[in-house]
């Protein structure tokens, strides 16, 4: 089993910057393996990949509409990853979620991801 806790989620005026973090746990989480990503749902839309990260090697991928203003990293000390959120927009605001997959592979698409976070909110402001 594996738990996946996000924090860091606010209100933020736009042109601001926030830094979510999504720390992992569980008995049968191996750290060395797993892949974690980013996820994100506004309202009346559907969930959109932001952002992933390989556990051990650190290697990324992201959302092509989002290179540059967000940034996702890891540290390993403290089993939490995070997504560094600058130059926010009002369209930014949605519910952001942790996920995790023991495969290790970077996937965009939601449906391979069996580990998931309850969600963070982020409202961004005009």
């Amino acid at each position: 089993q594996v738990q996946l806790v996000e924090s860091g989620g606010g209100l933020v005026q736009a042109g601001g910057s926030l830094r979510l973090s999504c720390a992992a746990s569980g008995r049968t989480f191996n750290f060395n393996t797993y892949a974690m990503a980013w996820f994100r749902q506004a309202p009346g839309k559907e969930r959109e990949f932001v952002a992933a990260i390989r556990w051990n090697i650190g290697y990324t991928y992201y959302a092509d509409s989002l290179k540059g203003r967000f940034a996702i990293s890891r540290d390993n000390a403290k089993n939490t990853v995070y997504l560094q959120m600058n130059s926010l927009k009002p369209e930014d605001t949605a519910v952001y979620y942790c996920a995790a997959d023991p495969r290790g592979i970077l996937f965009g698409d939601s449906r391979e991801y069996g580990y998931w976070g309850q969600g963070t909110q982020v409202t961004v402001s005009s």
